[in-house]
């Protein structure tokens, strides 16, 4: 390895901490709430409190969601995300939802059943009087009636965005599914992921044979990527 390989290494590795940290300077438990699962985050301008517990998977706050909320925040030009229509999926205790509710977009958060009442309680506390939208709370089963709840020809989204939803659970080709049925052609999805197993790499490898994936973050130190990505075409000009 020559000196300007070396360079370019320790320039990315200085990169990844020094956006690392800064993520990570987000988040906060206030002082004055210890016994209360609340959690504080910075995001937006605004101090965001949500309502939390780490009993459920799904109601607590992922470092994927501030990675996430990091990049909305410095990508608002970029994206032009004043007025976007956007889905959330897995949107837990809705903290995505919230910044991207923040920043002016048309906002759907999802989620089960049982993570509703948590999420509509976060995202109202956290908008009300302060998003140019008010962001909807909805169920969403992955896989599940996907045309009767979300039909194609009447739900069209700018973005899909998603923060670690993919770990070890029973339903990746679920997952995938709801992906491709909630893509139209010229949606964004941005999903943040975490690494933990060999099975994460495969569900990545499978979201790549219909969706064209670039990486707009990696960052070692979180273990975490940023993803972006559309649905590929065909040589004939068509839509996967």
């Amino acid at each position: 390895m020559n000196n300007s390989e070396k360079t370019g290494i320790n320039k990315e590795k200085a990169k990844d901490e020094d956006i690392s940290s800064e993520i990570m300077k987000r988040r906060w438990v206030p002082s004055s709430f210890r016994s209360i699962p609340w959690e504080c985050f910075q995001f937006a301008g605004y101090e965001i409190k949500l309502r939390e517990t780490t009993d459920c998977y799904g109601a607590y706050v992922w470092p994927s969601a501030l990675v996430l909320c990091y990049y909305l925040e410095h990508s608002q030009k970029e994206n032009h995300l004043i007025d976007k229509n956007v889905i959330e999926i897995g949107a837990g205790t809705g903290l995505v939802s919230i910044v991207a509710g923040l920043l002016g977009c048309h906002v759907i958060a999802t989620d089960l059943p049982h993570l509703l009442g948590n999420l509509q309680y976060n995202i109202s506390r956290n908008t009300k009087l302060r998003s140019k939208y008010q962001p909807q709370v909805r169920e969403l089963r992955w896989g599940v009636d996907l045309e009767s709840k979300f039909p194609r020809n009447a739900c069209q989204y700018d973005y899909i965005m998603a923060a670690d939803v993919v770990y070890s659970h029973p339903y990746l080709d679920e997952l995938l599914m709801t992906f491709d049925h909630l893509c139209q052609d010229n949606t964004i999805i941005l999903w943040t992921m975490r690494f933990r197993l060999d099975e994460d790499n495969d569900f990545v490898k499978k979201f790549q044979c219909i969706f064209d994936t670039e990486v707009i973050y990696d960052l070692p130190t979180l273990q975490i990527k940023l993803y972006k990505a559309k649905r590929k075409v065909l040589q004939t000009g068509k839509m996967i």
